[in-house]
C-alpha cells in the first residue's frame, strides 16, 4: 500500500548545554559557570552527546521513508506544517505538547531520545522503533490516541490553542481583575489568574492546584476531587476544567465561581479589567501570548481541532 504522505517533519530542541553556550558564548565559559555552582558539567555533555546521536539516527532512519525536514522548537509558532505529513517529535514530553498545538490533525510520533534520563509519558517509542513505526504510521496502520485541546478566542478574532493548559491573568505579580461568566453564573474577580486545563494537562499544573486547595481546607475531599487529584481526567474528554488562583473576596469582588467544568455548550467567558498587563498564554510558553487588556472578552472552550498521537 502506498503511504498517504512522504513528507516527514522531525521536531527537535536545543540541549541544556547549547542553551548555556548561547548564553556564555563559549563552551569553556559555560563549563566554568556550571562547575562554579558545584554542578556536574559532564552530565550536560553526556546529555548532549546522547541527544545528538539520537537525532542522527532518527534522520537516517526517517530518510528511508520520505523527505525529512528538521525543525527546531524555536520555529514551531511560525512554521506551516503540510496538511499531509508525518510529524516525529524527538525530545521530552513538553516538546510533544508544544508541537501538537500548532498542528491540525497530523499524526505525531513521540520518540524518547534518552530513556535512561526521561520517563516520557508522551514518548512511547525509542529511536530504534522508527524503522517499524514510521511506515505503519504513514500508511495509517497504527492506532492513534485523540487529545482534546483548549482554545481561547478573543473578541477581536485572535486565537490561541493549548494542549495542557491556558493561563489567563497578569503579566507580572499583581492582581488580575476581570469579569467571569459560566452559564448563568457571573462574578467580578480579583485573583492571581485562571488556569484552564485539558485532560492531557490534568496530571500537571491542574493536579498541583487541586492538591494545594485540598491541603489548605483539610478534611476528606469529594469522590470527584479525589479522583481528579489521583488520576486527572481522560486525554480525549469532551470538557476542560478551570481553576481560579488565589481569589480575593472584597466589597467589589467575589470568590464563589472559582472551579468548574467547561464544555462545548458551556464555554467560559472572561472580560478583562486589566489596563495594560493582561495576558493569555498556553502550555507554559510565556513568549507566545495574546494581550488581554481592559474591555477585551475571551471565550474559553473546546478547540475544534484535536491532537493525534501514534500508539
Amino acid at each position: 500500500m502506498k503511504p498517504l504522505q512522504d513528507r516527514i517533519v522531525l521536531v527537535v530542541r536545543k540541549t541544556r548545554l547549547e542553551d548555556l553556550v548561547a548564553r556564555f558564548n563559549t563552551i569553556e565559559q559555560a563549563k566554568f559557570y556550571v562547575e562554579h555552582l558545584g554542578a556536574d558539567f559532564s552530565d550536560y555533555e553526556r546529555e548532549q552527546s546522547t541527544y545528538h546521536a539520537a537525532i542522527r539516527m532518527a534522520e537516517a532512519t526517517l530518510s528511508r521513508f520520505g523527505r525529512v525536514q528538521k525543525l527546531d522548537r524555536s520555529f514551531l509558532s511560525n512554521f506551516l506544517f503540510p496538511p499531509q505529513c508525518l510529524v516525529v517529535v524527538l525530545g521530552q514530553d513538553g516538546l510533544v505538547a508544544n508541537t501538537l498545538k500548532y498542528l491540525n490533525g497530523q499524526a505525531v510520533i513521540g520518540v524518547n531520545p534518552d530513556p535512561q534520563r526521561w520517563d516520557g509519558v508522551l514518548l512511547p517509542f525509542e529511536v530504534k522503533d522508527l524503522d517499524t513505526v514510521t511506515p505503519e504510521a504513514m500508511a495509517e496502520k497504527r492506532q492513534t490516541k485523540s487529545v482534546t485541546m483548549a482554545r481561547a478566542r478573543l473578541s477581536d478574532g485572535q486565537e490561541l490553542h493549548a494542549v495542557n493548559d491556558l493561563f489567563i491573568g497578569p503579566r507580572t505579580h499583581v492582581s488580575a481583575r476581570y469579569q467571569l461568566a459560566l452559564g448563568n453564573q457571573h462574578e467580578a474577580h480579583s485573583s492571581s489568574g485562571i488556569i484552564v486545563s485539558t485532560g492531557l494537562g490534568s496530571t500537571g499544573w491542574f493536579k498541583s492546584l487541586i492538591s494545594g486547595a485540598l491541603g489548605v481546607i483539610g478534611g476528606t475531599p469529594s469522590s470527584e476531587l479525589a479522583s481528579l487529584r489521583a488520576r486527572g481526567f481522560a486525554w480525549d474528554a469532551p470538557h476542560l476544567y478551570f481553576t481560579v488562583r488565589e481569589p480575593f473576596p472584597s466589597k467589589t469582588t467575589q470568590a464563589n465561581l472559582v472551579f468548574g467544568k467547561v464544555a462545548a455548550k458551556m464555554p467560559l467567558r472572561i472580560v478583562s479589567q486589566m489596563p495594560d498587563y493582561g495576558v493569555i498564554f498556553s502550555d507554559g510558553i510565556e513568549k507566545d501570548y495574546l494581550e488581554f487588556n481592559s474591555g477585551m472578552e475571551a471565550q474559553i472552550g473546546i478547540a475544534e481541532k484535536r491532537g493525534k498521537l501514534v500508539q
